[in-house]
């Protein structure tokens, strides 16, 4: 299935290459055995009247608390307009705040229906938890010095990457003459910037923006528009033949949703590379589950 869909998915990247990207969970998968996931399927959320939806509330622009006090974000839109979809209410949701390392366990525990956390499609998550289409594709790309204006200009500049990210990969491979420096948080990296000591820092499309938009530190910075991986983002669920429904339910709002360029339109809002959205080819956007 993963590979039909990508199959289907018209991608534009500005350097022109998808290069292939396998996470390894660190995740010790034997105690699925012992373990039934409770969360409800389409019919049981029908009859409780309301989603419940495990999210990021620090990843801007996907998922953050506002200057206000309030929840929002591309994701967090996204749910609303899901819960629109199955319940008629964009209110009949109870949002559940997850870190990285329990976005799949709160799905696997049936503490939530489902997630829209920032979770990257991978053949070795999909061995526990189901996907939905694609509703965004992240990747690599870069927040740059004022001075780099072209993805060629960083030909042979000193680029901050995350130690042991999968950006390391894509860099090299694109801009084999650049100097790399490692780092071991966001907060280092938003140092070397600061300080001059780096041209460019590469990392999560995604996070890029949230820094770019929301961080008065970084205002001075832009994210060039090339995108140099591809990895799509997905509403997770529990596996089964009992959530069978509520994955096919989700898949046709978010095809509805890339027809109706409702999701261009919210990427564009929370200044997302649109660029980078997966368009359902026509066999697609029909195709039954």
């Amino acid at each position: 299935m993963l590979r039909r869909l990508l199959a289907g998915l018209s991608i534009s990247v500005g350097a022109q290459f998808l290069l292939p990207l396998i996470l390894e969970l660190t995740f010790d998968v034997s105690f699925l055995s012992s373990m039934r996931a409770s969360a409800a399927g389409l019919s049981e959320i029908r009859d409780r009247g309301h989603l419940i939806v495990g999210i990021k509330t620090n990843r801007p622009p996907l998922g953050f608390i506002d200057e206000a006090g309030n929840l929002s974000g591309f994701e967090i839109d996204i749910a609303r307009r899901l819960a629109t979809d199955l319940l008629g209410d964009e209110n009949a949701i109870e949002f559940v705040p997850l870190s990285n390392v329990d976005r799949l366990n709160a799905v696997l525990e049936g503490r939530v229906d489902m997630a829209f956390a920032a979770i990257t499609l991978t053949e070795p998550r999909r061995r526990l938890v189901n996907y939905s289409d694609p509703y965004y594709l992240d990747g690599t790309g870069f927040i740059v010095q004022p001075t780099i204006e072209t993805l060629q200009d960083l030909r042979f500049s000193q680029i901050a990457v995350l130690s042991r990210s999968s950006a390391i990969a894509h860099v090299r491979y694109i801009l084999p003459a650049a100097k790399l420096t490692g780092v071991d948080t966001y907060e280092e990296a938003q140092a070397l910037l600061n300080s001059g000591e780096v041209d460019a820092f590469a990392g999560d499309v995604s996070v890029l923006t949230g820094w770019a938009e929301a961080l008065e530190t970084m205002t001075a910075f832009s994210v060039l528009p090339n995108v140099i991986s591809a990895e799509p983002l997905s509403v997770v669920m529990p596996k089964g033949t009992d959530y069978s429904a509520l994955q096919a339910a989700i898949n046709q709002s978010i095809r509805r949703w890339y027809t109706e360029e409702w999701l261009q339109e919210q990427a564009n809002f929370w200044a997302l590379p649109s660029g980078i959205l997966p368009t359902m080819s026509e066999s697609n956007l029909d195709a039954d589950l």
